[in-house]
């Protein structure tokens, strides 16, 4: 490893060196496997960068064999930075970084299961995504593996922690469970009631988006993006348009822009006014339950009502909104949300200051900060944990790179830090939206998109109500797509719910997953 390299990596913003290129504040470096370890040190250590998707891709057909990105975002100067190196195909082997950088376990591994390229020393190299099934030859992600290739059961054991000793007991909970509720399968370890351990095994509902988006059109992916996730939708949308759009250099509308922060901004009112609500759910407190619920239902009707879809679906369109709305009909929604923003504040306040929900919220399931950092984590459950990082401010997009983004950061990390982060978000959330409307110009919501470059690639990241949703395109001749690689909130925070659930007791086990409020579909795509 050579002197000008670290420099280089230290002077990203300006570095017009060889070695490297810059697009829209995402600066790209090509290295060897034998510089990954050493640079991305560097990175860490020195430019304070966190660690943001790693991407595998197959390029076989492009004599690129395979092709590893590795997308790190320099927050402090609002840039990405991506390392990418050649895997051979005859080695189908890459250097792990997981031991280093616990954030990279799951993205190697997955690239394991995906792409059948195995990561040299990796601490637990197990399945991640194909347990229980495999392909009968290949793999998923694979150029040369058909989207319906046969798939057969397999009989190997979940890989799970063996505990010694008569004292402790395992207590599986899931895949199924008793309610309206995605699959996932937790296995405590505890004795008594105290947990002394959690393994969590997700990943049961692959659908296999990112192979089913290769080929087609970037409208038809468009479409794909809503459905990621329900309740994700306009997040989902716009990382991925703007990831379309700068590959081809478009610049929105100014209306657009105003609108898509307004949809944006609405989508995390609503999931926030449930998620605070629901939180009542894993402690018996059928008060915030009922009113969370039924404010929330409220905010949906009024999406409906304005916006055509309860969930704000089918409203965003690459290069600007498919869905347009009148400076009256603003102005009437807003009205409606005000009166619902104060039965909201009644509810927090009976909650907030009630004895039994402070007490079992406080000091339940902590999150340390060293630990949100070593993993990663994002949005609602980093800036409880004392993390200050927040997309919109960091990576501004439309009207957030000319609006000031107030960011609640808590420190202490446990159940009640999650949940008044979200009150003080609903606060600014509601602000923001009143402020924009006022101020929404006359203009036109969409333009045309143009000849996108083959093989060219960028990354979309937004706020979701979860976090930082990021998406990573390259496009194809016909503006059709390559690879498409989706990296959510979720896929960054599920494994920070396994740290901070030992040491309580199992009945706090509901409370504390709500309290991250995380989807399992969209972690797993």
């Amino acid at each position: 490893m050579t002197d000008w390299l670290a420099e280089l990596i230290l002077q990203v913003p300006k570095a017009a060196q060889s070695g490297g290129y810059i697009r829209e504040k995402c600066y790209h470096l090509e290295i060897t496997p034998q510089e990954l370890l050493y640079i991305v040190a560097v990175i860490k250590e020195r430019l304070a960068g966190r660690l943001i998707t790693i991407v595998g891709t197959d390029q076989r057909t492009l004599g690129k064999d395979f092709v590893l990105y590795y997308v790190f975002g320099l927050d402090q100067e609002q840039v990405h930075l991506t390392l990418s190196y050649r895997v051979n195909e005859k080695e189908s082997s890459f250097p792990s970084i997981t031991t280093y950088l616990p954030a990279a376990n799951w993205f190697e591994r997955e690239i394991q299961d995906l792409l059948g390229l195995r990561p040299i020393h990796h601490p637990n190299p197990s399945r991640l995504i194909l347990h229980g099934y495999e392909l009968q030859s290949g793999y998923p992600l694979r150029k040369d593996t058909s989207i319906d290739a046969s798939i057969h059961q397999t009989t190997q054991p979940l890989a799970m922690t063996q505990y010694e000793g008569d004292e402790i007991f395992q207590i599986p909970v899931g895949p199924i469970h008793a309610g309206i509720i995605e699959p996932g399968h937790f296995r405590f370890g505890v004795i008594g009631d105290d947990v002394l351990h959690l393994d969590a095994q997700l990943f049961y509902t692959h659908r296999g988006i990112e192979k089913a988006s290769e080929g087609r059109t970037i409208e038809e992916t468009l479409q794909i993006a809503e459905r990621i996730c329900g309740v994700d939708v306009i997040s989902h949308a716009i990382s991925f348009s703007q990831a379309i759009e700068k590959i081809g250099k478009m610049s929105i509308p100014i209306r657009a822009q105003y609108l898509r922060s307004i949809y944006l901004e609405l989508e995390r009112l609503y999931n926030h006014v449930g998620d605070v609500g629901n939180l009542g759910a894993g402690m018996g407190f059928a008060f915030a339950v009922s009113h969370g619920s039924r404010v929330k239902e409220q905010l949906l009707r009024i999406n409906q009502k304005y916006l055509g879809h309860r969930y704000l679906r089918d409203i965003i369109a690459i290069g600007g909104v498919k869905r347009d709305i009148s400076t009256l009909q603003l102005q009437e929604m807003v009205q409606e949300i005000t009166q619902l923003m104060a039965d909201f504040d009644e509810m927090v306040q009976v909650m907030m200051q009630h004895d039994i929900a402070l007490n079992r919220m406080k000091k339940t399931g902590v999150l340390r900060r060293k630990d949100a950092e070593a993993l990663e984590t994002v949005g609602i459950a980093a800036r409880a944990s004392g993390r200050d990082i927040d997309t919109r401010r960091d990576y501004p997009h439309d009207l957030y790179t000319r609006s000031q983004i107030k960011v609640p950061v808590y420190q202490e990390g446990d159940v009640w830090a999650r949940a008044m982060i979200r009150v003080d978000e609903i606060k600014e959330s509601f602000s923001l939206i009143q402020q924009w409307v006022k101020e929404v110009p006359e203009g036109k919501v969409h333009i045309e998109i143009p000849s996108l470059p083959p093989y060219e690639w960028a990354i979309g990241v937004s706020e979701s109500p979860r976090g930082e949703n990021a998406h990573w395109v390259m496009v194809g001749p016909n503006n059709r797509i390559e690879r498409y690689r989706i990296r959510s909130a979720p896929y960054m925070n599920w494994p920070a719910v396994v740290v901070a659930v030992p040491g309580n007791i199992i009945p706090d086990f509901p409370l504390i997953n709500k309290s991250f409020e995380l989807c399992y579909a969209c972690c797993d795509r």
